[in-house]
């Protein structure tokens, strides 16, 4: 019972306006903050259905001592999630009213004609009728195992393995259980939208990580390779630090930084339970981290993920600004500026992959365009994953060597990904990408003058499973 009562907590803490739901989850006392944040997302997911299928079968006005946002969670798992996973008198509510509520539900689909579930939710702000839903990504953690050995695990678990998909199209077909490996990630694997894999061996041993494909996307481009030291500035929760740490096969040295006292609390939860072995955790303010220090004197790669407008989250929850004002994104875009050129000054830094989650030019074209300009000729841009069919706006020269990803083109959450390595390094920086990376290279400088723009082939070396 004590899930059912911290989600309907977070719940009321939303409404109240004590926060946003990642800091609601994080500030409770529930020790499984993954379980906790998935359960109130779907119920979020589901509030207006949750809303429609309360008031039909009239159960607050039956139960008054229920408080309305336990209600919600009840029903949610009740009809849409596991089954009920307490006792006690809640249960046997809910259980008392089962058989009203799978009739009302049948109703509804009967009334918005529909057959599924899923299809009773409306689409996403922004995301047009009919949009895909997106994939379960399963990365698998190559620290404790390999693709093969997971893809037999869950062969014994009765899906079927399809093998590497040809295109993204085929993700989008994936029903039942049939699973693909992914065709442009070669450690990850893609199952049917709704997957559930929270109770599944293999994730709660860490073997697996849960994470969307656009997320794997910079700590895979950033290749680092093994026994380099690299930053992780904006860590938490740890998802793309445990994925850097598997490229580096825990050879070398990580330092993730994170203000958030909890959120690193939980992350270095999850990097234990993945098997990192070689990072250090510091509560501390990025931008206020010195160069010069020696500590970071080996830093040669950096992962930037700075604090944006979240806009591309597909299941971002009702509460959540949907379109911030031209002011936050003005400030959004500032700070991302500043730490961005902060994170460019470590003396020793090669290569540098910056990433939102965001879709606002404001917050990625504009943001790198920026500060290419302030850094003169010092950086460049990689026109890295040539095969990636979305690119950078046309805002500036050489803005396609930038990635973008989506709901409709990519099936994935909408994201930006940047490369940016120091000019002259081709040779002094190793790559473990299976696939030659282009250079976009251009003069630039904060005077103004033209920019131009050049491409040339630089070699990688192969170092990842297929």
């Amino acid at each position: 019972m004590a899930l059912y009562s911290a989600a309907a907590a977070v719940l009321a803490g939303l409404e109240r306006g004590d926060g946003g739901l990642k800091t609601l989850v994080y500030n409770s006392r529930f020790p499984r903050v993954r379980q906790l944040y998935a359960l109130v997302s779907e119920t979020l997911r589901y509030s207006p259905v949750l809303d429609a299928l309360l008031a039909g079968a009239a159960l607050l006005q039956a139960e008054k001592k229920l408080p309305p946002q336990l209600a919600k969670v009840l029903v949610y798992d009740l009809l849409f999630g596991k089954g009920l996973q307490c006792g006690g008198r809640w249960k046997a509510l809910a259980r008392r009213h089962r058989t009203r509520l799978q009739a009302e539900l049948a109703r509804l689909k009967v009334q918005r004609k529909v057959s599924r579930n899923e299809d009773l939710l409306a689409p996403a702000e922004g995301a047009s009728p009919g949009a895909p839903q997106l994939p379960r990504y399963v990365r698998v953690n190559t620290l404790k195992t390999c693709v093969d050995d997971v893809i037999d695990f869950f062969k014994r678990q009765g899906y079927s393995y399809l093998g590497k998909a040809s295109s993204v199209e085929e993700l989008s077909s994936l029903s039942g259980k049939k699973f693909l490996l992914d065709l442009h990630l070669p450690e990850l694997l893609v199952f049917p939208p709704q997957t559930d894999f929270h109770n599944n061996q293999l994730y709660t041993s860490g073997h697996i990580i849960l994470q969307d494909k656009a997320s794997c996307l910079p700590a895979f481009l950033l290749s680092p390779a093994t026994g380099s030291h690299v930053i992780d500035a904006c860590a938490a929760p740890g998802n793309k630090t445990s994925h850097v740490a598997a490229i580096l096969k825990n050879k070398g040295q990580i330092f993730a930084f994170d203000l958030d006292t909890k959120r690193l609390a939980t992350m270095n939860t999850m990097l234990m339970r993945a098997g990192v072995t070689s990072f250090e955790l510091a509560q501390q303010d990025f931008l206020k981290v010195d160069p010069r220090d020696s500590k970071y004197s080996k830093v040669t790669y950096i992962l930037l993920d700075p604090s944006c407008s979240g806009s591309g989250m597909v299941n971002r929850v009702p509460t959540e600004e949907a379109a911030p004002s031209a002011e936050r994104l003005q400030a959004l875009a500032g700070f991302q500026r500043k730490i961005l050129n902060h994170a460019l000054s470590f003396p020793a830094v090669r290569r540098l992959a910056y990433s939102t989650c965001s879709v606002h030019q404001e917050e990625n074209e504009d943001v790198v365009h920026a500060v290419l300009q302030e850094q003169g000729s010092a950086f460049r841009l990689v026109n890295v994953l040539p095969s990636w069919p979305c690119r950078g706006l046309a805002t500036f020269p050489g803005a396609e060597c930038c990635l973008r990803a989506s709901p409709a083109d990519t099936l994935t959450n909408g994201f930006f990904v940047a490369v940016l390595e120091r000019c002259g390094e081709e040779a002094a920086v190793p790559s473990s990408l299976p696939t030659a990376a282009e250079d976009c290279t251009w003069p630039s400088s904060a005077s103004g003058r033209d920019l131009s723009c050049c491409t040339h082939c630089c070699t990688t070396s192969l170092g990842l499973h297929d």
